[in-house]
C-alpha cells in the first residue's frame, strides 16, 4: 500500500474530477468533507494532517470516521457524505494508491425519501396579492424587482443559484412581439437547459427593468433610443436581477426578500423547513405534475439528472396513481356492497 501523502492525492483527485465540470458548491463540499476526514484520521493515528499517508485509508479507520459523522448528522447528510467519500476512495483504488475501496465495507444510512412540499393555491394567491400591495414598512422596498424574482422562480422552477447568474442576454425573443422569450438557464455542473417565459412573466420582467432604469439611469447602453424597450437599453452581459446598489444580486439577498414576502403574506409557516426560493421551485413542479405534465418533460424543465428525483413530484401529485387505482374493478364490488342495505 502506498505511503504517499493523502493531502497531495486529494488535490490530484480534484484535478481528475475537474473534467466533469464540477460546480463550486460541489468542490467546496468535497474540500469540507476531506478536511473532516483528515482531522479525524490525524487524531486516530497521532500524526499531523500534512504528514498523513494514504495507508490510513482502511476499513477500520473509515468506519470509525464515518460513524463519528453519522452520529451527529441526519441520514440525508450522512448519505451525501458517504457518497462523496466513496468517490474519493474509488479514485484512490483505481489509481493503485490503496489496495481496496474501504467504503464498500462501511454501512451508510438510507436517506428517507420525502415528497416535496409546495404551496397550495390559496397560499399562492395570498403571495401574489401581497406582492401587489405596497411594503410600507420597508424604505428599501423594490416591489417591481421582488415581484419579478418570485414570478420567475414560480413560473420557471429556477434554483436560487440559477436566478443569481441569469443575464439579460439569457432571455431572447422567440417571436416578433417580444412578449415570449426563451430562457437559457445555467444549471448544476455547468449544464444548460432552455425554459420558456410566456407573456405574463415577460410583462412583469419588462416592468421591473423599466423601474431599474429609473433607479439607475446611467446603467443602460450609452447609445440607445428613448423608444427602445428596456431589454434593448441594457447590455446582454448585464445581470438580470440586481440589488439595491445596482450590482448583481446575491443569493442571501434573494432569500431575504422571498422570506420577507412570505411573512407579509402570512404563509411562512406553510413552507418546508429551510425552503425559500426552493419552495417556489417545489410549487412549480407540483403544479405541473397536477396538470398531468409527463415525468420526462418535467425532468427536462427542472434540470434533474435522475428521473427518480423528478418522480417525487408525480408521487406528490398522485393523479396518475389515483386514476389507475380508480380503475380497479374491486371498487365497483365495494360500492355495490355499500349500496346494498344489510338485512
Amino acid at each position: 500500500m502506498s505511503s504517499s501523502i493523502l493531502a497531495s492525492r486529494f488535490e490530484e483527485f480534484l484535478v481528475y474530477r475537474s473534467t466533469a465540470k464540477l460546480s463550486s458548491h460541489t468542490v467546496k463540499a468535497f474540500r469540507q468533507d476531506f478536511a473532516g476526514i483528515a482531522e479525524r484520521l490525524a487524531a486516530l493515528s497521532g500524526t499531523s494532517i500534512d504528514e498523513l499517508g494514504c495507508d490510513v485509508i482502511d476499513k477500520a479507520q473509515m468506519r470509525t470516521v464515518f460513524a463519528d459523522f453519522a452520529g451527529t448528522h441526519s441520514a440525508a447528510s450522512s448519505d451525501a457524505v458517504g457518497r462523496r467519500r466513496n468517490t474519493l476512495c474509488d479514485y484512490l483504488f483505481t489509481s493503485d494508491i490503496i489496495e481496496a475501496n474501504p467504503m464498500a465495507a462501511v454501512l451508510r444510512p438510507k436517506a428517507e425519501k420525502t415528497v416535496p412540499r409546495s404551496f397550495d393555491e390559496d397560499a399562492v394567491q395570498r403571495l401574489l396579492e401581497t406582492l401587489a400591495e405596497p411594503d410600507d414598512q420597508n424604505s428599501r422596498a423594490w416591489p417591481e424587482r421582488d415581484l419579478a424574482i418570485i414570478f420567475t422562480a414560480l413560473l420557471t422552477g429556477c434554483r436560487l443559484s440559477e436566478l443569481v447568474v441569469l443575464n439579460i442576454g439569457d432571455l431572447r425573443d422567440v417571436d416578433s412581439t417580444g412578449r415570449t422569450k426563451a430562457i437559457t438557464v445555467h444549471g448544476k455542473g455547468n449544464t444548460e437547459r432552455v425554459l420558456s417565459a410566456e407573456a405574463g412573466l415577460v410583462d412583469v420582467l419588462t416592468n421591473y427593468l423599466e423601474s431599474r432604469l429609473r433607479r439607475f439611469p446611467g446603467s443602460g447602453k450609452v447609445r440607445s433610443s428613448p423608444t427602445d424597450s428596456p431589454w434593448r437599453k441594457l447590455r446582454a452581459a448585464d445581470a438580470l436581477f440586481v440589488g439595491a446598489d445596482g450590482e448583481r444580486i446575491t443569493g442571501p439577498t434573494i432569500q431575504y426578500r422571498v422570506e420577507r414576502t412570505y411573512r407579509r403574506a402570512g404563509i411562512n409557516g406553510h413552507r418546508a423547513k429551510g425552503a425559500l426560493v426552493h419552495q417556489l421551485r417545489h410549487t412549480f413542479a407540483t403544479s405541473l405534475a397536477d396538470a398531468d405534465v409527463n415525468v420526462y418533460t418535467l425532468m427536462r424543465l427542472l434540470g434533474h439528472e435522475a428521473m427518480t428525483t423528478t418522480q417525487r413530484y408525480t408521487q406528490g401529485a398522485g393523479k396518475e396513481t389515483r386514476a389507475a387505482s380508480a380503475l380497479n374493478p374491486v371498487y365497483q364490488m365495494v360500492e355495490s356492497v355499500i349500496s346494498t342495505p344489510s338485512s
